[in-house]
């Protein structure tokens, strides 16, 4: 399980796209502030997501090969399959050009309350029930699952925690270095998913596979 995390956590924050709209918000008017909002909300939907698993399996991990164990294996497998697809998906497509979100544009009116409703949006769903359903093998009676847990959520937060801290200490510096990285990022956002999605996707229904008929 402690694995399967640690990927899982890498993978939802190294996403381009959530880092490319939080370092726009790092760099409006009220920059540290409406970062703050984004990087709470995020790791608050983390860590609700987490304790809802918790507060199902009663902190203790299923029976190995029992229906709950089997259905969970199942919700993961097909979760990679999805990633894959998708991926697959993404490199098939044909390039086309898209400029920047509209709400880029009113990105220095933007509240904190909007800051933290785009953490929501642009949060990595799929990878995020992936990390639940792997959360399930958790047992709270030990002092490792509770480290794993909590390790996961801060990793899936990293690259935010690393701007938000960065903009904080040196604003002159973090800014012109954040705003070449947000254009980086933009250039190979196409290439990031894909890569992103088929290694994960990839790794999931492998992983699931082998799980399932061990």
């Amino acid at each position: 399980m402690v694995l399967d995390l640690v990927v899982i956590g890498t993978a939802i924050s190294l996403g381009p796209l959530h880092n490319s709209a939080f370092i726009l918000l790092l760099s409006s008017r009220r920059g540290v502030r409406q970062g703050l909002a984004f990087l709470l909300s995020w790791l608050a939907n983390l860590v609700v997501v987490i304790a809802c698993v918790v507060l199902l399996t009663g902190g203790q991990p299923p029976a190995r090969h029992s229906s709950p164990s089997t259905a969970v294996i199942a919700v993961k497998l097909a979760i990679g399959l999805a990633l894959v697809l998708y991926g697959a998906y993404r490199h098939r497509r044909p390039p086309r050009p898209h400029g920047p979100p509209r709400w880029t544009a009113r990105i220095d009116n933007a509240s904190p309350v909007t800051a933290a409703g785009l953490a929501w949006l642009l949060q990595p769903w799929a990878l995020v029930g992936a990390g639940a359903a792997t959360a399930v093998d958790a047992n709270l009676s030990t002092v490792t699952d509770w480290l794993a847990l909590t390790g996961y959520c801060l990793l899936a937060t990293l690259s935010l925690i690393v701007m938000e801290l960065y903009v904080v200490w040196a604003p002159a510096v973090a800014n012109a270095r954040l705003n070449a990285l947000r254009t980086w990022l933009e250039q190979h956002q196409e290439q990031l998913i894909v890569t992103l999605s088929l290694l994960l996707g990839l790794g999931l229904t492998a992983r699931s596979i082998a799980e399932l008929v061990a």
